[in-house]
């Protein structure tokens, strides 16, 4: 797809040259993928006036994990290892003529900062700010495509977990199995350390998998995500162990599933981020939990499992069409435990189905 990458490289030149600046130098890995097809360790993209160059530390492997560099792109490989990208491709920049240098000022460090202002002194350095982010928001049909089997090896992943029996085993052990299994199923790894959470730890957000066993009457929380040509999705799914529920976990659970819903029907092209996150989290204080909520109702993703837009409260914004999302709303109860619901949709118009989901595993709640 060198035209797709093309395309995406001339649209950050044109707004460059709104902003005056001749060049630009892409540093953050996840945007000088998206701009360039592969982002090598240590690699940065140099955009120029017409042509455009890869610097890199060492040669591209061309592993899945790292991506295929577009074959319109010029690759160059620095002379000696150990060398900074950013500064051999701000020098390289002058040299060419440009007298301004648009750069990621919220990826690079200072130090790095005055690295290329001292390689190249007569050279300009303008903020680029998240240029390259806002372009990634609105995703393309390959990108969908890449989520979509991405969510399908998670699915996966977790259904056949679900079919083992889970009684005694630790968080971690269970963690280390899924993870395997998302590889095993074609991923090129997990989207982000995945999380289980059994008993008390059920239900916290960003939990770390401990070596507490699983008990009969726990809550077992699971999130997970794949990352599949470079693009990460996530999922995250509560069960009971045991043959029956306790009542306070039922009504826990259809409250945080009507919270989730609601989240989900939420989505529409230009609805409001923050009306996302009011549409669950009203339900959640509707039910008395008003403390301890987490901060989000979900997020985009992408080449990062974290992107832009934010569903929070405070979040500035609309939602647009093929725009990948998580809503993810969760209640945690100190000392008892509590249930997270986490699924990844693609924002489409009513016409086309209203809002896709791309993760599909049972939001029934389970007694396993």
């Amino acid at each position: 797809m060198p035209e797709v990458y093309a395309t995406r490289r001339e649209r950050l030149r044109e707004r460059c040259a709104a902003g005056g600046s001749a060049a630009a130098l892409v540093t953050r890995p996840a945007n000088v993928r998206y701009l360039a097809g592969a982002a090598p360790l240590g690699a940065v993209l140099l955009l120029g006036g017409d042509e455009d160059l890869l610097l890199c530390g060492g040669p591209p492997s061309g592993e899945a994990a790292e991506g295929r560099p577009d074959e319109a792109l010029e690759v160059r490989v620095l002379p000696r290892p150990g060398g900074d990208a950013a500064v051999a491709a701000a020098g390289l920049a002058a040299e060419r003529g440009a007298d301004s240098l648009a750069v990621e000022e919220h990826h690079l460090t200072v130090s790095r900062h005055r690295a290329l202002g001292s390689v190249a002194p007569g050279l300009r350095l303008a903020d680029l700010g998240g240029a390259v982010e806002q372009l990634r928001v609105i995703k393309d049909e390959e990108e969908i495509s890449a989520l979509r089997i991405g969510a399908e090896i998670a699915d996966q992943a977790l259904g056949e977990l679900l079919e083992s029996i889970l009684v005694g085993r630790t968080e971690r052990h269970l963690a280390l199995e899924l993870e395997r299994r998302l590889v095993d199923h074609g991923a090129d790894g997990p989207a982000f350390a995945t999380s289980v959470g059994t008993g008390p730890n059920s239900g916290r957000r960003g939990h770390r998998p401990s070596d507490r066993r699983v008990e009969e009457g726990d809550f077992l929380s699971v999130c997970l995500g794949a990352t599949y040509r470079g693009y990460r999705c996530e999922i995250g799914r509560t069960f009971v162990i045991g043959t029956s529920p306790a009542d306070w976990q039922i009504e826990l659970y259809d409250l945080v599933f009507a919270a989730q819903r609601a989240g989900r029907e939420a989505l529409a092209p230009g609805a409001a981020y923050r009306d996302v996150d009011r549409a669950a989290r009203q339900v959640l204080d509707s039910g008395g939990h008003t403390e301890g909520l987490p901060p989000l109702t979900g997020h985009g993703v992408g080449l990062e499992i974290d992107e832009d837009p934010q569903l929070a409260p405070a979040a500035m914004g609309k939602l647009d069409a093929c725009v990948p999302v998580t809503v993810e709303p969760g209640v945690h109860l100190p000392g008892r435990g509590g249930v997270r619901i986490d699924d990844t949709l693609v924002v489409r118009p009513e016409a086309d189905g209203g809002p896709e989901l791309l993760t599909i595993t049972t939001k029934e709640l389970l007694a396993l």
